[in-house]
């Protein structure tokens, strides 16, 4: 099969790979789109810090936003799988620790990640492996763009249940990408007031063309009581911004990333009362994101600038904006 595979940083191929077989408790999905996100790049850049520690290596076969349909299954497998289109969770515990038994695979200690850690194979590929596990339908009414960006959602829709908003809630989205644009679209379906901080115009300018007219750079942003402030950047003095712009006694999410060690002054979460979460992954988001999507409650599509074709991947990681390319901050890659 083709597989995109990054041999080193900055280098990369579509090569003919041997395709994968279903195991025991494993599917074959055949992969029709899958999106590029940020930790994606970093692999690309070889800045991603499952690099250096250890829990990721060249050569990488990235991608963990992705939909797809059932072609195979293995032994004990449920053969209704066959046929039928899905998506999945990227973190994929152990089944058998603590931490899998109470809800939190997603930070199991030996867990593998899709196109991600410990050598899992990634969806910008024909074919995946996936344990059943970690499978989920998708209705007719998510087409296929929805289904490949139903992984994000779900981080976007954890990072607003962490936030416990309220109808009327004043809410700061910190970061104007993909997942705080998604943490605004959820957080104004649950009735916020909603309002964004981000760089450039262009990305402003998204944001306003998708109804969220309270978009700010660093200089506009208004003075405000803001009863959440979510930080969905990887700039790494936001984190400690975001604490001295909360509200007392309300709370602080972070889903996004810097690259480099973002600190925070605890003395000013406790001296607050403010309540700090943090958020992995979308696992225990992604039904959520799929029932949002199915009820149009949330639609993510205009999201996505571009969607091509394997071969142009590597200009995408590179920073490339296709010809005919949108506003949009996200590309997706067709399979087939």
């Amino acid at each position: 099969m083709k597989a995109f595979v990054i041999t080193a940083p900055r280098e990369t191929a579509v090569l003919d790979v041997d395709a994968p077989v279903a195991r025991p408790g494993e599917v074959i999905v055949d992969v029709a789109r899958a999106g590029v996100c940020g930790t994606d790049v970093e692999f690309y850049t070889g800045e991603m810090q499952y690099l250096h520690d250890g829990h990721a290596g060249f050569p990488m076969r990235i991608g963990h936003e992705w939909m797809g349909r059932v072609s195979a299954v293995g032994e004990g497998v449920d053969p209704s799988w066959v046929g039928r289109r899905v998506t999945g969770d990227t973190m994929l515990g152990c089944q058998r620790c603590d931490r899998c038994r109470d809800g939190r695979q997603h930070v199991c200690e030996f867990r593998t990640e899709i196109g991600i850690r410990d050598g899992r194979p990634g969806a910008l590929a024909e074919h995946l492996p996936v344990p059943e596990f970690a499978l989920l339908p998708l209705p007719d009414s998510v087409d296929d763009a929805m289904g490949a960006l139903v992984e994000p959602g779900g981080n976007a829709l954890r990072s607003v249940r962490g936030a416990q908003l309220r109808p009327g809630d004043r809410v700061l989205v910190l970061g104007a990408g993909t997942i705080g644009l998604l943490v605004a679209m959820f957080a104004r379906a649950e009735g916020a007031e909603v309002h964004v901080l981000g760089r450039s115009a262009r990305s402003l300018d998204f944001a306003r063309s998708l109804g969220f007219e309270n978009a700010w750079n660093d200089d506009s942003l208004p003075e405000r009581p803001w009863d959440a402030v979510i930080d969905a950047s990887n700039a790494a003095p936001l984190p400690a911004r975001a604490v001295d712009l909360v509200e007392p006694g309300k709370r602080v999410v972070y889903v996004g990333l810097a690259g480099t060690p973002s600190l925070v002054d605890s003395r000013m979460i406790a001296l607050k009362d403010v309540t700090a979460v943090g958020v992995l992954s979308a696992s225990g988001g992604l039904e959520g994101a799929i029932d949002a999507y199915a009820s149009g409650l949330v639609d993510p599509r205009p999201l996505v600038a571009a969607t091509v074709p394997l071969d142009q991947a590597a200009g995408v990681l590179a920073g490339e904006r296709p010809a005919g390319s949108g506003d949009g901050p996200k590309f997706h890659i067709a399979i087939r």
